[in-house]
């Protein structure tokens, strides 16, 4: 599995992402690739990596949802 990088400033506040050379050829090497079949490729791949964390965290019953909005 492919992992994506956060670069962060010394504040710790998000500058860069850094994906893999696999994703990026993937997604450059078409020629008739552009920024928004870039940009939608990318999006593609984080929320399918969100979902796949979302797949492991355990499941809340409705208030216990409720309890972790308020918070």
């Amino acid at each position: 599995m492919f992992e994506i990088d956060y670069l962060t400033d010394k504040n710790g506040q998000p500058k860069a992402v850094v994906i893999p050379i696999e994703i990026w050829n993937k997604l450059l090497l078409k020629e008739d690739s552009g920024f928004d079949e870039l940009s939608e490729a990318v999006e593609d791949y984080c929320l399918d990596k969100a979902m796949d964390e979302g797949k492991k965290s355990p499941l809340l019953n409705r208030n216990e949802a409720l309890r972790y909005l308020e918070e």
